[in-house]
């Protein structure tokens, strides 16, 4: 017998408590169904989906970029990422972020997954896109300084875990679901 599905909370009250250039933390009053009262907090973002880019320039390969992580005041190696603008569909933002971030387009990207952070505390998804069939072609971005792009094996994701610098748990994941998509279809003979 399936569990059933829990009825939402009631909201008795919301209330933006700090507002910045990125985010609102807003206070929720809540009821549960079983009568418990409970006060969380949560940080909006601003409503803009955003896209994480697995750029493959070869079917072994994967670009990462080096940018600087504000939150942890250091350099970490990450995926290419960003902002879907108004007006773009994340197809386009995700060809618009790796031109930006990687000076590379693609002719062929798809949907991979959707990936959230921390959901208890904030409303903010990724969609992954897988990009592949990439050729030579940079777009000005909004990075304060120009970021470093590196190719890494995709089956070499133990070593790249083992680096202080690699530890962004969605460029994580969407590599590994990157890796396990490609091998699927590498297995199927429907791949490349």
């Amino acid at each position: 017998m399936a569990p059933s599905t829990p009825t939402k909370p009631s909201i008795l009250a919301r209330e933006d408590v700090a507002r910045s250039n990125l985010f609102a933390i807003e206070r929720l009053e809540l009821r549960f169904s079983n009568g418990a009262e409970r006060t969380f907090e949560r940080l909006k973002g601003r409503g803009r989906p955003a896209v994480m880019i697995v750029a493959m320039p070869d079917p072994e390969h994967v670009l990462l970029i080096r940018e600087y992580a504000a939150g942890f005041d250091e350099y970490a190696l990450t995926l290419p990422k960003g902002l879907v603008d108004p007006g773009e569909d994340i197809i386009t933002a995700g060809n618009r972020e790796l031109m930006e971030e990687c000076g590379m387009g693609a002719r062929r990207i798809e949907p991979l997954v959707e990936l959230s952070l921390a959901p208890n505390y904030m409303n903010h998804r990724m969609q992954v896109l897988l990009a592949t069939d990439l050729y030579e072609k940079r777009l000005p971005g909004d990075e304060p300084e120009p970021l470093l792009v590196e190719t890494h094996a995709i089956e070499s994701l133990p070593a790249l875990l083992a680096r202080e610098d690699f530890h962004e748990a969605r460029a994580i994941a969407a590599l590994y679901i990157a890796r396990d998509t490609l091998r699927a279809e590498r297995d199927s003979e429907s791949w490349w």
